[in-house]
């Protein structure tokens, strides 16, 4: 197996002590928002054959095992991190298969430059992910039910607001939820952020369960974002809880330390709380309007001692260990690729010794032993 020397993205939103702390690291000052493990091409893991990219490109059967080449092509379809956020992260939504494929041709045929801003699609991939947080975690996730919301944005008593309530108390719950967006992204700006700023000061003398949009404000004036984050369900995890996050469900993480997951792709759309394009009629396109519980997942213990995240998604499969020091071996040999991330503690992995948030891939078939006292996440696929 392979020892990965990882990138850690400096992101504005990142925290600048919660990697460095799982690291044991002193933190630098700066923002360190996600490291990064596997062989996406913008930073890939670098090993002691050199980066995966190409330790993956040279031999992609010997790496990767037949069958997940077969089914995903030549290349490792997911993408593990650890993540880190210190302030809140856009409202997005990430396209399904088919749009993703789509979008990319559409853009690719008018000619729209790879790096140009109002670029929607980077690849024609779908971006499912899995959020397990390390410790306390905040995020949105779906939408509530409409009458809920009518119910939390009535109680700030701003006149501003009052069309949205009674659009809320519309039906069918579909209309309602798309009607509300569009007008709060297509609104006059000026205007928006005059009702965002009533709202926030509303939400911080209330308190409670405003509290949260007190600080998305703080970060994000007057953007529209800030009343649309109203409309989602505010989730907070504890540590080994998790979000599973499909194509067409909006959200945003707000705070805390998870492990993440998804498959190897780079397409976003926004739907506020940030400085970059909004994509309006192309974002309704992809958001899936229905309300429902967000569905926080909890691992699913097996007999062999491995706990798994249970998700739709064959690009990944995500599962931990809790390693108990004196207990014999535990074998993760799979036919698959995988990457082993210690957490918590130390592990013995096959004559390497993992410390926290260190991480190491294993070939397909190649053989894999754990033991120690720590937690280990692993990351693979399902062929």
């Amino acid at each position: 197996m392979d020892r990965l020397d990882n990138t850690v993205r400096p992101y504005a939103w990142g925290s600048t002590t919660a990697i460095p702390r799982l690291l044991g690291v002193q933190p630098t000052g700066e923002p360190q928002a996600e490291m990064w493990m596997g062989a996406h091409p913008g930073a890939p893991s670098r090993t002691a054959r050199g980066p995966l990219t190409e330790v993956i490109d040279e031999d992609p059967e010997q790496e990767l095992g037949r069958a997940a080449v077969a089914k995903f092509g030549p290349r490792l379809p997911f993408l593990l991190k650890i993540l880190a956020a210190g302030a809140p992260l856009s409202l997005q939504v990430h396209p399904n298969l088919e749009q993703a494929k789509e979008g990319y041709e559409d853009e690719e045929e008018r000619g729209i430059p790879m790096d140009a801003p109002h670029r929607n699609y980077k690849d024609a991939n779908h971006k499912p992910e899995l959020i397990c947080a390390l410790t306390e975690f905040d995020g949105l996730c779906g939408f509530r039910a409409p009458d809920e919301t009518a119910e939390l944005l009535a109680g700030l008593d701003v006149d501003s607001l009052k069309p949205y309530v009674d659009l809320l108390h519309a039906h069918p719950e579909e209309a309602a939820l798309r009607e509300v967006l569009t007008a709060l992204l297509s609104a006059d700006r000026e205007e928006m952020a005059r009702t965002v700023n009533e709202t926030a000061a509303a939400c911080a003398r209330l308190g409670g369960a405003y509290a949260p949009y007190v600080d998305l404000a703080h970060h994000y004036p007057g953007d529209p974002g800030v009343i649309a984050a109203m409309l989602l369900n505010y989730v907070q995890l504890q540590p080994g809880e998790a979000l599973f996050l499909g194509a067409g469900v909006p959200h945003a993480y707000l705070n805390g330390l998870g492990v993440e997951i998804m498959a190897n792709s780079d397409n976003v759309l926004r739907c506020g709380l940030t400085p970059k394009h909004v994509d309006v009629p192309e974002l309704l396109r992809i958001v899936h309007f229905e309300a429902g519980d967000p569905g926080v997942l909890r691992p699913e213990a097996s007999p062999d001692g491995e706990e798994v995240y249970a998700t739709p998604i064959d690009e990944f499969h995500l599962s931990r260990y809790a390693l108990a020091a004196g207990a014999g071996p535990h074998d993760l040999t799979r036919a698959t690729p995988q990457i082993l991330l210690c957490t918590a503690g130390e592990v013995r992995a096959d004559g390497s010794t993992l410390t926290p948030g260190q991480s190491v891939f294993v070939p397909a078939g190649q053989k894999a032993e754990v033991s120690g006292s720590g937690t280990i996440f692993r990351a693979t696929v399902v062929v």
